[in-house]
C-alpha cells in the first residue's frame, strides 16, 4: 500500500466519522472549524477530518482526537443563521496524522495519506461475497437501510471501497467503525467487518423475534378486549345488564393496576374466572370474592423508604426514651449497617426486661426513626396455631393469620412489627403457635411465608421483627436461637426522676386537660413519690400516681376555681394518701436469726428477708413461705454446711438432737424459687443458732454449695438497684459476678460497697456483728468464728465457752 505527505487543515468531527466514498452533510459551528474550513475553501477543496474520542469536549487537544482519519473533498458549503455553517463532504482516502504543525487559529497537521493497492484472490472473494450476503440479510430484516443499499454494494469490485461503503451504512458504535476505519490491511478490514455484521445480525434477529412475541401478546389483548366491548354493546342493545360481568371486569381492572407477582396474578385471574362460572348467590362465590379482596389488598410490592438519617434517628430516640444507653446504640448500629449494605436481612430483636421499662414503646420510636409502618400485635394467650398462619379455605369463616392481617394493616413490606409477650404464648390440641412463628422469625425461611389462606408465597425478609418478654427462661429455645436478645433492667431512681419530668408529667398534664401553668410538682416531690408510693422496676405505677395527682387537680381548679396547683413534699399526703412502702431498712436494728437476701422476680429485683426461728424439739428443719425446689434444696445446702462446720464453729453437737429450725420467708402469697438466697439462708441459720446478729445494712445473693463454696447467679443488675432502692449500703456478692458490675450505673455504685465473696466463710466474716453469746432457749451456744478472724472456741464440759 501506497503513501503520500500531505498538509492539510484538521476539522474535529464530534459523535460521526466519515469513511472514503461516503458522502454525508455536517453542521460545523466551533470557531477553530469554521476556520478550518475556510482555509480549505481557499486552497483544494481538501481537508482531513478526525474524530474526536470524546464526543463532550468542546474545545479538544490533540490527544483528543484519533490519529487515523479520511481525507475528504467540500463539495458543497452553505452558511446558516447563527454562525452554522452546513458542509457536504466526500471521503476520498485514509490517513494518518504525522504531527500537529499548528493549533490556531485551527488545527494544521502534517498527514500521511494511504492509496489502497489490491491484488484480488480467492480469500479476499470469499470474503467479499460473504460480507455481501450478510448484509443483504441484516437489510432484511433490520428495516432501518433502504433496498436501494444492497443494490449499490452488489456491483462492487473493489474490496476496500465495498467495506468502507457498507461500514457506513450499518449503526456501530464509534470505537467499532474507529476500528474498521484503522484496518489499513484490505483482508483484515474485510474479516473485521464479517464478524461485526455477523454479531449485528443476531441482535437484530433477537429483536424481530421479541417484537413478533409482543406483539402476539398485544394482538391476543386486543382480541379479549375487542370481544368483551362487542359483548358489552350487545347486551346494551338488548337491555340487559349482567352484574357478574361488570364485577368480573372490575376485578380484572384491580389485578392489573395491583401489579401482583406472577403467580399470584395467575392465581387470582383463575379465581375470577371460577366466579364468573359460579351463580350468583352460591355460598362459594362469597369465599371467593373475599380471597380475592385479601389478595388484592396485600403490598406484595408496595413498600416504605428508609429514613437511614443516624443523627436524625438518635435525636428521635433521645426524645422518646430517656437512659437506656446499649439499646439505642445497638438501633443506630443498625442502621449504619442499612446506609451502608442495601440489601441486609434484618436481625430479630428481642426486648427482656421487667413491665414498664419501655419495650414497647421502643419498637414504636424505631418505627418513628426508620420512617416505617408500625404493627403490634399481642402473643399474650395465643395458643392456636391458626392465629400465625391462617385457616385453610375450606373451613367456614376462614381468615388469614394475624402476621398477614397485620402486613395488610401496615399498607407496605416493610413495616416495623412488634411481636409483644412473645413468652405468655402456650400450646393446646389446636397446635403449637411458638413453631408456627419459627418460619416467621427465621431469615432464612420467611421470604417464602406461606398463610394457610393465601396459598401463595409472601416476603417477609424486608419486615424488621422486633419480640418482647418479661422473662427469657420462658421463650421457646428454637425461637430464642433466632433472636438477639437485648436485657432492659429497671431504672434507678435517677433514671425514674427524670423520666417523670420529660415524658410521664408532660404526657398526664396534657390528657387531663391541663396546662403546665396549672400545674406545678418539683422534683423534691417525684423523688418522694418514686420511694414511698411505688416500689417497681418500671415507670407504670408511677405514671398512675402522676395522674391520680392530675385527676384531684382537675377537680380542684373546677369546684374551686383554683388557677394553680403546686404539689410539693409536705402536701403530697393530700393528693395520695398515706405512703405505702417505707424508704430503706438500714434504720432498722441489727437482729438474730434475720438476713437480707436478693431476689429476681418478672417485675425485676426485690429485697428478700429471711427469718429463723429456733424452739426446743426433736431436729426437724422447717421451711415455710411458698418457696420453689431450688430454695428449698438451697436451705437443705446451708443447713448441711453449717452442721459440717459445727467444730469448727464452735457449735454443741447436741443441739441438732434437741432443737428444731424453722425457715420463713416472708410474703408468702408470692411464689419464690432460684439459685439466689443459699448464702442468705446459711447466714441467717448461722446467726440463729450462734445467737449473734446480722448486720441490718448488708444484703446478700449467691448460692451456697455442700463445702460453702459460693457460685454466682444471674440478675445481678436488677438485684443491686433493689437493694438500693431499699436503702442498703452494703453488697456481697459472688466473686464470678464481678464481670456484671460493669452493667450497673455508675450513680449506683458510687453509693454502695461491694464484698465480692468466695467462700462462706468470708460471707459469715462480714455479715455478722461482733460476738454476743446467748443463753436463753439453748445451752450455752458460742457465736459463728471465722477461721479467718476469730480463734476457734472450745466448749466445756458443762457448756461454757474457754478461749484456746
Amino acid at each position: 500500500m501506497d503513501s503520500e505527505i500531505k498538509t492539510l487543515p484538521l476539522l474535529p468531527l464530534r459523535g460521526i466519522l466519515v469513511f472514503p466514498y461516503m458522502v454525508i452533510h455536517l453542521d460545523v459551528g466551533r470557531e477553530k472549524s469554521v476556520v478550518a474550513i475556510e482555509e480549505a475553501m481557499i486552497h483544494d477543496r481538501v481537508i482531513f477530518l478526525a474524530t474526536q474520542k470524546e464526543a463532550q469536549t468542546d474545545d479538544p487537544g490533540q490527544d483528543d482526537i484519533f490519529d487515523i482519519g479520511t481525507v475528504a473533498e467540500v463539495k458543497q458549503l452553505l452558511k446558516l443563521p447563527g454562525g452554522t455553517i452546513r458542509v457536504l463532504v466526500e471521503g476520498l482516502a485514509r490517513a494518518k496524522v504525522k504531527h500537529f504543525i499548528t493549533n490556531e487559529p485551527y488545527f494544521q497537521v502534517e498527514i500521511e495519506q494511504y492509496s489502497e493497492n489490491f491484488q484480488k484472490n480467492s480469500e479476499i472473494e470469499a470474503l467479499m461475497r460473504s460480507l455481501v450476503y450478510q448484509f443483504e440479510q441484516y437489510v432484511k430484516l433490520s428495516k432501518r437501510i433502504p433496498p436501494e443499499a444492497v443494490v449499490s454494494v452488489v456491483n462492487l469490485d473493489e474490496p476496500g471501497r465495498l467495506a468502507d461503503i457498507v461500514a457506513s451504512h450499518l449503526t456501530l458504535r464509534i470505537e467499532d467503525k474507529q476500528s474498521i476505519l484503522e484496518s489499513v490491511n484490505i483482508s483484515q478490514r474485510l474479516e473485521k467487518l464479517c464478524a461485526i455484521v455477523a454479531k449485528e445480525l443476531e441482535i437484530v434477529e433477537l429483536e424481530r423475534k421479541i417484537n413478533i412475541r409482543v406483539r402476539k401478546q398485544m394482538e391476543k389483548t386486543q382480541k379479549e378486549y375487542y370481544l368483551r366491548e362487542q359483548l358489552k354493546a350487545i347486551q346494551r342493545e338488548l337491555g340487559e345488564k349482567d352484574e357478574r360481568v361488570a364485577e368480573s371486569e372490575d376485578l380484572r381492572d384491580k389485578i392489573a393496576q395491583a401489579k401482583l407477582p406472577k403467580e399470584v396474578e395467575e392465581k387470582a385471574i383463575k379465581e375470577v374466572e371460577r366466579l364468573e362460572k359460579m351463580p350468583p348467590m352460591a355460598a362459594e362465590a362469597a369465599v371467593v370474592r373475599n380471597y380475592l379482596d385479601w389478595l388484592l389488598s396485600l403490598p406484595w410490592n408496595k413498600s416504605t423508604r428508609d429514613r437511614l438519617d443516624l443523627k436524625m434517628a438518635e435525636t428521635i430516640l433521645e426524645e422518646d426514651h430517656y437512659g437506656l444507653k446499649t439499646v439505642k446504640e445497638r438501633i443506630l448500629e443498625y442502621l449504619a449497617i442499612r446506609k451502608l449494605a442495601k440489601k441486609m436481612k434484618g436481625p430479630i430483636i428481642c426486648f427482656v426486661g421487667p413491665p414498664g421499662v419501655g419495650k414497647t414503646s421502643l419498637g414504636r420510636s424505631i418505627a418513628r426513626a426508620l420512617e416505617r409502618k408500625f404493627v403490634r400485635m399481642s402473643l399474650g394467650g395465643v395458643r392456636d396455631e391458626a392465629e400465625i398462619r391462617g385457616h385453610r379455605r375450606t373451613y367456614v369463616g376462614a381468615m388469614p393469620g394475624r402476621i398477614i392481617q397485620g402486613i395488610r394493616q401496615a399498607g407496605s413490606r416493610n413495616p416495623v412489627f412488634l411481636l409483644d409477650e412473645i413468652d405468655k404464648m402456650s400450646m393446646d390440641f389446636r397446635g403449637d403457635p411458638s413453631a408456627a412463628l419459627l418460619e416467621v422469625l427465621d431469615m432464612e425461611q420467611n421470604n417464602t411465608f406461606s398463610d394457610h389462606y393465601i396459598e401463595s408465597p409472601f416476603d417477609l425478609s424486608n419486615v424488621m421483627f422486633i419480640t418482647t418478654a418479661n422473662v427469657q427462661q420462658n421463650i421457646p429455645r428454637p425461637l430464642l436461637d433466632r433472636m438477639e436478645v437485648i436485657y432492659l433492667s429497671g431504672y434507678t431512681e435517677e433514671e425514674k426522676v427524670q423520666i417523670a419530668m420529660r415524658h410521664l408529667c408532660p404526657k398526664q398534664v396534657k390528657e387531663h386537660g391541663l396546662s403546665k401553668d396549672m400545674l406545678k410538682i418539683s422534683e423534691n416531690t417525684i423523688r418522694k413519690i418514686i420511694r414511698e408510693y411505688t416500689r417497681e422496676s418500671g415507670v407504670r405505677n408511677l405514671e398512675r400516681q402522676i395522674a391520680a395527682i392530675c385527676r384531684k387537680t382537675a377537680r380542684q381548679i373546677v369546684t374551686d376555681k383554683t388557677k394553680k396547683v403546686l404539689v410539693n413534699t409536705q402536701n403530697l399526703g393530700q393528693f395520695l394518701g398515706t405512703p405505702r412502702f417505707r424508704y430503706g431498712v438500714a434504720e432498722q436494728d441489727d437482729q438474730v436469726g434475720v438476713a437480707t437476701g436478693l431476689a429476681w422476680t418478672e417485675v425485676g429485683g426485690d429485697t428478700l428477708a429471711i427469718e429463723i426461728t429456733i424452739y426446743k424439739g426433736s431436729g426437724r428443719l422447717t421451711l415455710t413461705g411458698k418457696l420453689g425446689d431450688v430454695m428449698k434444696e438451697s436451705a437443705q445446702a446451708g443447713y448441711s454446711y453449717i452442721r459440717s462446720r459445727a467444730d469448727e464453729l464452735g457449735i454443741n453437737e447436741e443441739f441438732y438432737d434437741k432443737q428444731d429450725i424453722h425457715i420463713h420467708v416472708p410474703e408468702g402469697a408470692i411464689p419464690k424459687d432460684g439459685p439466689s438466697a443459699g448464702i442468705t439462708m446459711a447466714t441467717a441459720l448461722a446467726s440463729a443458732i450462734t445467737g449473734r446478729k446480722v448486720r441490718h445494712d448488708v444484703a446478700m445473693t449467691g448460692e451456697i454449695t455442700l463445702r460453702g463454696r459460693v457460685l454466682p447467679v444471674g440478675g445481678i443488675k436488677e438485684k443491686v438497684l433493689a437493694a438500693h432502692r431499699a436503702g442498703i449500703k452494703t453488697l456481697l456478692l459472688p466473686k464470678d459476678n464481678k464481670k456484671d458490675l460493669d452493667d450497673i450505673p455508675k450513680k449506683v455504685k458510687d453509693k454502695m460497697k461491694f464484698i465480692l465473696v468466695d467462700h462462706m466463710d468470708e460471707v459469715l466474716e462480714t455479715a455478722l456483728a461482733e460476738k454476743e453469746y446467748r443463753t436463753e432457749g439453748l445451752d450455752a451456744v458460742p457465736p459463728v468464728v471465722s477461721p479467718e478472724v476469730y480463734h476457734p472456741a472450745v466448749i466445756s464440759e458443762g457448756g461454757t465457752p474457754v478461749p484456746s
